[in-house]
């Protein structure tokens, strides 16, 4: 393909503002709950609506990119992430600004998955996990300016001025997509699978918003345990729905590759110890250590710059170990820096805690690049889709658990505590709690062949082997 090198940078265009306007609002948080005249903890929901509109809408993101085409849908995502963008920016209440969220969530399910769908079927599998992190290095630079200059926008402005940042980038986006990214879609794109949409849908939403909206505010407890009560039953009834439909809109039975339902498992287990993050972080610092967003935020982009430099040294290291040795290892040590942001205190220097953040961030990136390449080392080109649209799905589930378990611990350690706010000694717990979580997955990627994925990562245990070995085509061995 003539402009495959153009590609990862001009899909990364969706990642970076996908992932700037994540960290600017991250950052932003108490701010807005101020403004919004609510508890910073409820704002969980902003955060969780966004992830709930991706769950939706995400497993039907590879239908109708093979449908309609992956450059029709990927630019008109970006549309729709725009318009919510600048109905974040208008809310004046927390109901508006989670209405707001579901529909840059609704955009950002179609942006991220398509681009990374046309990137899967237009490279060769030995140059997969080089082009995943190409892709991913220029959409690390979000993380990296979003935490300071939300901060900054957020101190000496207003904080309605971040979301205006997206509106440049997607105006890019549209462009370089439109004259570079090819229009892949599918001649023989079977039908969408109605029921199985609102089944999981209706499963997603519900299941998420009940974890989310438990607590001391928002909605009555009752309410949140009858949402996770219905949204559990209408996934189970999906499960039974899907080994009945010949084109189910997820494809449940990707399960049963070994390589992909361990990157699926385990990665969902790491994740919920990640996704708390962005939440539990800046919360910590501005209203438990007392810091200005300015300075949150000056502190927390370091994480990003650690996963930036790890992306350019991933290949290298998987050639090394392979995918299993460095899955299993890594989550333990990923878990490990998840659990030391719980030791922090007002008192802990601040280059100290960017140190932290920074060694941190380098190790998740590593475990997040691996996880994105087995995943796909025994998928064909004709599933790819319906694979990319269920591990992303799965992802935002585990991401918005992430965000209100950790709520959750936050909000039961000041109880326990007896203190009618937040204070700096709420967040260990939580942090510590989530990391437990994370490092569960150690157990599942242990489960992995000594040889997957070996022709992504060109693991040396393979170039050795004499020719009788078995492995036929080099991937996992199966």
């Amino acid at each position: 393909m003539r402009h495959s090198r153009l590609l990862p940078l001009i899909i990364a265009t969706a990642l970076f503002m996908e992932n700037t306007d994540s960290t600017v609002i991250s950052t932003s948080l108490p701010m807005i709950a101020q403004d919004l005249g609510t508890d910073p903890i409820a704002l969980k929901l902003a955060l969780t609506s966004y992830l709930v509109s991706l769950a939706i809408f995400i497993p039907i993101s590879g239908w109708v990119a093979d449908k309609y085409g992956a450059r029709t849908i990927f630019t008109a995502a970006i549309g729709v992430f725009m318009a919510g963008s600048l109905a974040c920016a208008a809310a004046n209440s927390l109901e508006g600004f989670v209405l707001a969220r579901f529909v840059q969530g609704a955009g950002g399910a179609m942006m991220v998955p398509v681009g990374r769908l046309v990137l899967l079927r237009s490279v060769p599998r030995s140059e997969v996990v080089q082009a995943l992190a190409t892709l991913t290095i220029p959409a690390l630079v979000g993380p990296i300016v979003g935490p300071p200059l939300g901060g900054f926008i957020t101190e000496y402005f207003h904080w309605r001025w971040i979301f205006f940042i997206n509106i440049p980038i997607g105006i890019l986006g549209i462009i370089m997509a439109t004259i570079f990214v090819p229009n892949v879609r599918e001649d023989d794109t079977p039908p969408l699978d109605v029921t199985g949409f609102l089944l999981t849908g209706v499963g997603f939403a519900l299941l998420m918003l009940g974890f989310a909206s438990g607590g001391r505010h928002l909605i009555p407890a009752e309410i949140s345990a009858g949402c996770v009560a219905i949204g559990t039953v209408s996934l189970v009834f999906y499960v039974f729905h899907a080994r009945r439909t010949p084109y189910p809109v997820l494809h449940l039975n990707l399960l049963k590759v070994p390589t992909f339902r361990v990157s699926v498992l385990g990665g969902s287990l790491f994740r919920i110890g990640v996704g708390a993050i962005p939440f539990l972080l800046p919360l910590m610092l501005q209203v438990g250590f007392g810091l200005s967003p300015l300075a949150s935020g000056s502190l927390t982009f370091i994480a990003a710059v650690g996963a930036l430099f790890m992306k350019t040294m991933a290949k290298r290291i998987l050639e090394r170990t392979g995918f299993r040795r460095l899955l299993i290892v890594n989550a333990f040590i990923g878990a490990g820096f998840i659990a030391a942001n719980g030791f922090f205190s007002p008192e802990t220097p601040h280059w100290l805690i960017m140190i932290i953040l920074l060694v941190g961030g380098c190790f998740r990136s590593l475990q997040f690049t691996s996880l994105n390449a087995i995943g796909y080392a025994e998928i064909s080109n004709r599933e790819m889709s319906y694979a990319t649209s269920l591990s992303s799905a799965l992802q935002q589930v585990s991401l918005s658990i992430g965000v209100a378990f950790g709520a959750f611990v936050v909000e039961a350690a000041a109880g326990l505590d007896g203190n009618p706010d937040i204070t700096a000694a709420d967040f260990g717990p939580a942090f510590w709690a989530v990391a437990i979580v994370s490092a569960l997955s150690g157990f599942v990627f242990a489960s992995l062949s000594p040889t997957a994925g070996a022709e992504m990562s060109g693991h040396r245990i393979v170039k050795d082997r004499p020719p009788s070995s078995g492995l036929g085509d080099g991937m996992s061995g199966r």
